[in-house]
C-alpha cells in the first residue's frame, strides 16, 4: 500500500461522517470528506498515468517512425537534388551557375510535398521550375548571342523580356511533353511517401490529444468508488470486480472508445502505404522517379535546342526580339558555335527520340550513355532503406489496429492481476458482480448504471472529426 494524502486526515477511529460524497455507508467509515478530495485527486492521476504508459509504445513507435521516413525522404531528396545539379555542370555549364539555384528551389519544393504540406502542388512546383528555366535555355542555348548583357544595357527592358518569356513558357512549349511527364511520374511515385507522411502526423496528434483529454469530475467519483471506498470499511485488499471496473473504465474513456473505428480504419490506410513503399516496383518507385528527374530536365533541354527556330520565331511574335549585346555579339562570330539554333530543318522537325541519321549537333549535347545511380548510404549515414523501413513499420503498426477501443480492458486486467474469489462492487463485498456491462459507444453508456455519461472530451471529440475527415477521403 502507498500512502494518499497526509496520514492526519485518518480518524482515529471509525465513525460517521455525514459530508461524505462518494464512499457512502451506513456504519462506520474510516474516511472522511477530506479523504475523499485526496482519493479524487490521486485516482484521476494515476488513471492518466497508466493511460500513458500504455501508449508510451504507440507514441515511440509513431514519433520514431514520422522522424524515420522525414529523414529518408531528405536524403533521398539531397541526393538526387546534387545528381540533377550535377547535370548543369557537366552537360550545360553555360546555365550551372543560375541553374543550381532552380534545382535547389525545386527539389525544395520535392522535399515540403513529400512532408505532406497541404499548400503544396506538384503541378505548380514543375511549372514554376521550367517557367524560370527558360529564359535561361532560350538565351544561353538557343539564342547564346543575346545570353548575357553587360550591366550597363542589363535595363528593365531585359527584365521584361524575362518575364514574357517565363508567362509564355506553357504556350510556346519550348520543352515539349517533358515536364506533364516529369508531373506525371513524381505524381505516381510520390503519393504514398506523401500520404503516410500526412497519416502519421494526424496519428501522432491523435496520441497526443488522449494523453491531453481531462476526466470528468464524475468519472473521478467512481474511480474513488472503485478503487478507495473499500479502503473506508477497512478492506484495503479486496480487488474491484472486473464487471465494475470495465463499466466505470469505459464511462471515463467512452470519447478514447469513440476513436476506436476510425483509428482503426487509419492503422489499415498507414499498413496498405507503407506496403506500397516496401513492395514498390519500378513503374512507381519513389527512389527511381527522383533519380529519373535528371533525365527528365536533360530531354526537355534537348527537345527545345531541336525545335530552337520554332520557338526564337514564336517568341519574337510575343514578346518581340532582344537586341544582342555588342560584346556577346562579337564573342560569338561564326554560326558553328552555336550549338543547336542553327540547326537545319529537318533536325528541327525531328523527334528527340528519332533525330536526324547524323545528329551531329545532338551528338554534342547527348550525355553519356545513361545509366542507373544507385542509392548507396554512406559510412556516416544512419537512416534505414526505404523498404526496410516500410516492412517494418507495416508489421509494428497492425499491433495497435484496435487499441483505443481496447484501453478500457487492459486498463482493468491491471486491476485484476491477483485471482480472488471475493470482489468489490463498488458497495459491497460480493462473489461475483450483479450489473450489467455495457459497450464501449457514447450511446452504449447512457445505460451505464456505474456512472452517468453525458458527453465527450472536446479535444478527443475534435481529434475524431479529423479521423473521419482523412480517413473516408
Amino acid at each position: 500500500m502507498r500512502q494518499i494524502g497526509p496520514v492526519e486526515l485518518v480518524p482515529d477511529r471509525p465513525g460517521t461522517d455525514e459530508s461524505l460524497r462518494v464512499c457512502v455507508h451506513p456504519g462506520p467509515s474510516c474516511c472522511t470528506s477530506k479523504m475523499e478530495d485526496s482519493y479524487m485527486a490521486a485516482v484521476r492521476s494515476e488513471t492518466q498515468q497508466k493511460m500513458r504508459s500504455y501508449s508510451f509504445e504507440l507514441k515511440y513507435l509513431i514519433n520514431g517512425h514520422t522522424k524515420a521516413y522525414r529523414e529518408t525522404f531528405e536524403s533521398l531528396v539531397f541526393f538526387t537534388s546534387n545528381l540533377t545539379s550535377s547535370l548543369f555542370d557537366s552537360a550545360y555549364s553555360r546555365l550551372a551557375s543560375e541553374c543550381h539555384p532552380l534545382v535547389i528551389q525545386l527539389f525544395s519544393d520535392i522535399k515540403r510535398h513529400l512532408s505532406g504540406d497541404s499548400n503544396s502542388s506538384l503541378d505548380n512546383t514543375v511549372r514554376r521550375f521550367y517557367n524560370d528555366l527558360f529564359p535561361l535555355v532560350y538565351r544561353r542555348l538557343l539564342n547564346p548571342g543575346i545570353g548575357h548583357t553587360s550591366p550597363l544595357s542589363y535595363s528593365s527592358t531585359s527584365t521584361d523580356h524575362n518575364e514574357c518569356l517565363r508567362m509564355t513558357q506553357q504556350d510556346v512549349s519550348p520543352f515539349g511533353p517533358h515536364p506533364r511527364l516529369l508531373v506525371s511520374s513524381l505524381s505516381r511515385a510520390l503519393g504514398a511517401g506523401r500520404a503516410l507522411s500526412r497519416l502519421l502526423r494526424l496519428a501522432g496528434e491523435v496520441v497526443n490529444a488522449t494523453e491531453k483529454a481531462s476526466l470528468s469530475r464524475e468519472c473521478g467519483r467512481g474511480l474513488v468508488r472503485m478503487q478507495y471506498c473499500s479502503h473506508c470499511r477497512g478492506l484495503t485488499l479486496i480487488r474491484p470486480c472486473t464487471g465494475l471496473c470495465v463499466n466505470i473504465m469505459r464511462g471515463c474513456l467512452v470519447g478514447v472508445s469513440e476513436l476506436g473505428a476510425p483509428w482503426g480504419s487509419l492503422v489499415v490506410l498507414l499498413q496498405r502505404l507503407a506496403a506500397t513503399l516496401a513492395t514498390s516496383s519500378n513503374h512507381n518507385s519513389m527512389e527511381l522517379a527522383l533519380l529519373a528527374v535528371r533525365n527528365h530536365v536533360n530531354d526537355a533541354i534537348l527537345h527545345a535546342q531541336l525545335h530552337g527556330p520554332r520557338i526564337t520565331a514564336t517568341v519574337e511574335k510575343v514578346c518581340g526580339p532582344q537586341a544582342a549585346d555588342p560584346m556577346m555579339t562579337s564573342a560569338h562570330p561564326t554560326t558553328s558555335q552555336v550549338p543547336t539554333s542553327v540547326t537545319s530543318a529537318t533536325s528541327v522537325r525531328s523527334s528527340v527520340t528519332s533525330p536526324p541519321t547524323h545528329p551531329a549537333a545532338y551528338q554534342r549535347l547527348q550525355l553519356q550513355p545513361r545509366k542507373s545511380f544507385p542509392l548507396k548510404d554512406s559510412r556516416g549515414d544512419k537512416s534505414r532503406s526505404l523498404k526496410k523501413l516500410s516492412r517494418e513499420f507495416e508489421g509494428s503498426v497492425q499491433r495497435y489496429q484496435w487499441f483505443f477501443s481496447e484501453l478500457p480492458e487492459m486498463l482493468c486486467e491491471s486491476e485484476m492481476e491477483v485471482e480472488q474469489h471475493t470482489c468489490w462492487s463498488g458497495q459491497d463485498v460480493v462473489e461475483s458482480y450483479a450489473g450489467r456491462v455495457v459497450g464501449s459507444s457514447l450511446k452504449a453508456q447512457r445505460e451505464n448504471s456505474e456512472m452517468t455519461v453525458r458527453n465527450t472530451d472536446p479535444v478527443l471529440k475534435g481529434a475524431k472529426k479529423k479521423l473521419e475527415q482523412i480517413t473516408q477521403v
